[in-house]
């Protein structure tokens, strides 16, 4: 048996190596840079990794050396990533790395970071410093672990990295590592330098001035190599990213632009294709070929197409330019003569091409890599420290395939005259006598003798408030004088509220958590004031500290009753108090951290990308399990009253905490009472139209609030949309129409199209619906909302239903499936038929 198949697998072997090294493009002859220097910082461990770098400890090598004073410590928390993170060089004053004998010219120069604490004596909240490579400024007060709390990808959460370019006259580098205050520390886990070509991204002197970089509605605009970058994004189209050891030769990343893309249609392509890339274009080394292999395209729709942009929005820092790359590279078949596919390119609405034609630029050649770069300046307005650089793509009219294309983006930040690509200063604007207000057409007015009527106001206010203030203790202390002996007074103020179930903060401690209530930490505006980032118990605690207008009566009662509400409730799905601060005239609560913000912020409205659709529903299973809580969990009903998609917050695992309950109020008591009688209060576009008529409040309210809810995560927009036409204004009525004409799928979100059956997206619209009843007394219990979307939760996994999304007709199999199949738990009211009880026939035909 050995004898005769060891040849046939050895000749299978061989003619897989053929086929393979056939497709072989130019572009696998990488760049042959040096070895490059890769520094395993406060280690003298060397250890080589996968992707090709060789970690060196940075006592075990005569190529550098370190300023005295500094220490090396380990990790106290390991990082599961791997690169050199198991250790770091630190200290409270200044320290430097001069490295020796390098070769001169074009560096990357990259900086590792691993933000966790390092002995008892740094604590990574005092981590916060600047650091220079020769006369270039490359971070200016960097706060590594507000920076870390802040990334979007929990697994590398704490994992910094930072790439810049920068050309070296001499031999000798330092890079030098500078505390920001007196108590805090510098620190760094890794250092690597690697040779790159000298004309990869500084402007070659000796080209064709038309391949310089255009001023995006300007001039050419080259990139001298006095200059310094930071690499800002390298994204590619495709599946997954492509790691270092599979670039070409420069140990880059590029990652996939999932984050960053905000059309709602859009294709990611990586294309088995065996056209040879013909890099005439641009030198082979400029990307590896998997680049080229994959891209971003609008699709084959083209009424849809000719409707939209292929957009990504990239945030940045303001005041600076910056250097965009954008990749290209035509492999479609379809595409043989010049007009086949030609597209716009507007980069920060402005218009950079008016008409790309892939295949004419490659010479009419398919499979012809090359790139386009553009400098683009982003100011500050309104001293904004961060912006979106937006690049968006658009069919031409005049093209045969109404389609648009791109294969990657590099962007990088350039250098200001000085050699500064620090971030702009944290630091708030100086405090100015003179007032800017706007006028009700919005026009900008100056009104210097406003100060002095705004400062007697203020007095004046103060007063009303402390008078207030003396009331409503009087107030509580009798309607509650039964809880009298188990309140504290800790501070001012406070006496009214549950210190024995939650803490109270002194009001200097909340200035020291939120940076004295720095306008960079704010994370949300609402009506009642503004939500920061803080930090607590020495920063090893990220909060979420909402800070309430002051002056506002009405918010004083939402304050105490907030507090009071939250400080008694427990569940996963209920947002959870950590304490309060009632001092100075400040009222403030603070929560834990909810990372990924509001669910609103991932439906419309943003530049997140679209949330998948069963990511939607096990969200809504756990806002309406919050709510059943409420409503059947504690001693009284709790009725919510602003339940909306702003006050549902997500954390980092994208779980759902149903959060701001100053409107809240106990329900019913008594066995003959069955609603409260009670002043109107909610959201325009959520209100409970029963209540709203009857002020008669009851559970039934919050249910039918959950069921907009509902229909914006089905449709992806508002509640309400006062410039559509009649029929759209309002969300509610324009399911109902829709669904009264048997076409529910014309309200349903465009992103969502062949994701799911058509027979689960029909289960949850009828969901909504059955929420939104008139009468309250028809609508579901939020136990039973429950069930149902489980239900929906397990036709989406099941895939019984064949046709998806777009016929806009649902199938004879659909109504069948519908009609027979029960939830898991062998509960047979949620069947079709079961909806047509919770819903009148007038709504389904």
């Amino acid at each position: 048996m050995e004898t005769t198949t060891k040849p046939i697998a050895l000749g299978t072997i061989l003619l897989l190596l053929l086929l393979s090294f056939s497709h072989l493009s130019r572009a696998q002859v990488t760049f042959a840079a040096p070895d490059p220097l890769t520094i395993n910082c406060g280690s003298s461990t060397d250890f080589p990794t996968p992707e090709g770098r060789n970690w060196i400890g940075d006592t075990n090598t005569e190529y550098l050396s370190v300023s005295r004073g500094t220490v090396r410590a380990p990790a106290l928390t390991k990082s599961t990533i791997q690169g050199p993170y198991a250790s770091a060089r630190l200290s409270f004053s200044n320290f430097t790395y001069s490295i020796f004998n390098l070769s001169g010219g074009t560096k990357f120069l990259r900086l590792f970071f691993y933000s966790t604490s390092y002995h008892k004596n740094f604590h990574r909240s005092k981590a916060v410093f600047s650091v220079k490579a020769g006369s270039y400024t490359l971070l200016q007060r960097f706060d590594a672990s507000l920076d870390a709390d802040s990334d979007s990808d929990p697994p590398r959460s704490n994992i910094l990295f930072r790439e810049y370019c920068i050309n070296l006259q001499e031999q000798n580098l330092n890079i030098t590592f500078i505390p920001s205050s007196t108590g805090s520390y510098a620190f760094i886990n890794g250092i690597e330098i690697v040779s790159l070509p000298s004309d990869l991204y500084y402007s070659n002197p000796n080209v064709d001035i038309s391949r310089m970089p255009k001023l995006v509605g300007g001039e050419t605009y080259p990139i001298e190599n006095n200059l310094a970058l930071e690499t800002k994004y390298r994204l590619r189209f495709g599946g997954r990213n492509i790691p270092a050891s599979e670039d070409s030769g420069m140990l880059r990343t590029w990652d996939v632009h999932n984050q960053y893309i905000t059309s709602r249609s859009v294709e990611s392509l990586d294309i088995d294709n065996k056209t040879e890339l013909n890099f005439n274009k641009t030198p082979e080394y400029t990307a590896p070929d998997q680049v080229y292999r994959s891209l971003a395209r609008m699709g084959d729709n083209a009424s849809v197409n000719m409707g939209f942009n292929l957009t990504w929005q990239l945030p940045v820092d303001t005041g600076f330019r910056y250097m965009l790359r954008l990749h290209f590279c035509q492999l479609n078949p379809r595409v043989n003569e010049s007009g086949s596919q030609i597209f716009l390119i507007f980069i920060q609405d402005h218009l950079a091409e008016d008409s790309v034609d892939i295949f004419c630029w490659g010479n009419k050649q398919r499979g012809v890599p090359m790139v386009r770069d553009y400098a683009v300046i982003i100011k500050a307005p309104d001293n904004q420290k961060k912006a979106n650089l937006s690049v968006k793509l658009h069919p031409h009219e005049n093209s045969l395939i109404k389609d648009a294309q791109l294969n990657a983006i590099e962007l990088f930040k350039i250098s200001g005259p000085t050699g500064n690509l620090a971030e702009p200063s944290s630091d708030p604007p100086p405090f100015q006598t003179v007032q800017i207000l706007k006028n009700k057409n919005n026009s900008t007015t100056r009104k210097p003798a406003a100060v002095a009527g705004a400062v007697s106001g203020v007095v004046l206010l103060s007063l009303i408030i402390v008078f207030f203030l003396i009331k409503l203790r009087k107030h509580v202390s009798v309607s509650k004088g039964h809880n009298k002996k188990d309140r504290t007074s800790q501070g001012s103020g406070s006496s009214l509220l549950p210190t024995h179930l939650c803490r109270h903060f002194s009001i200097a401690e909340i200035r020291a958590a939120t940076k004295n209530f720095d306008k960079f930490l704010v994370v949300g505006v609402g009506g009642f004031g503004k939500v920061y980032r803080g930090y607590i118990d020495d920063g090893s605690t990220c909060v979420a500290v909402k800070r309430l207008k002051r002056g506002s009566l009405q918010g004083i009662n939402e304050f105490v009753n907030e507090i009071e509400m939250l400080s008694q409730l427990r569940h996963l799905n209920l947002v959870s108090l950590i304490g309060y601060c009632n001092e100075s005239n400040e009222m403030i609560i603070v929560y834990d951290f909810m990372g990924r913000g509001t669910l609103r912020d991932h439906l419309y409205d943003s530049d997140n990308p679209s949330l998948p659709w069963e990511q939607r529903i096990e969200i809504c299973i756990g806002v309406a399990r919050g709510l059943h809580y409420l409503h059947t969990g504690v001693k009284q009903v709790i009725i919510h009253r602003d339940v909306k998609t702003t006050n549902i917050l997500l954390d980092e695992k994208w779980v759902a905490k149903v959060s701001d309950f100053g409107l809240s109020r106990i329900g019913p008591t008594g066995n003959s009472m069955s609603h409260v009688n009670t002043q109107v209060k909610g959201s325009i576009g959520y209100l409970d139209p029963e209540y709203y008529k009857r002020q008669c409040l009851t559970e039934k309210s919050d249910v039918y609030s959950f069921g907009v809810v509902l229909l914006e995560v089905l449709c992806g927009r508002q509640p309400l949309i006062h410039w559509e036409e009649k029929q759209r204004i309002s969300v509610v009525k324009w399911a109902k129409h829709c669904y009264e004409k048997g076409c529910l799928c014309e309200i349903v979100d465009p992103s969502l199209k062949g994701k799911t059956s058509s027979q689960c997206l029909q289960k949850f619209g009828e969901i909504a619906l059955s929420c939104l009843q008139e009468d309250g007394t028809e609508r579901p219990s939020m136990k039973d909302v429950v069930g149902m979307l489980q239900f929906v939760l397990q036709l989406h996994f099941s895939g019984v239903a064949e046709e998806v999304l777009g016929s806009g007709v649902f199938s004879q199999h659909d109504a069948e499936y519908s009609n027979n199949t029960t939830a898991s738990d062998g509960d047979s009211r949620w069947t079709r038929n079961e909806s047509s009880v919770l819903i009148p026939d007038v709504v389904f035909s």
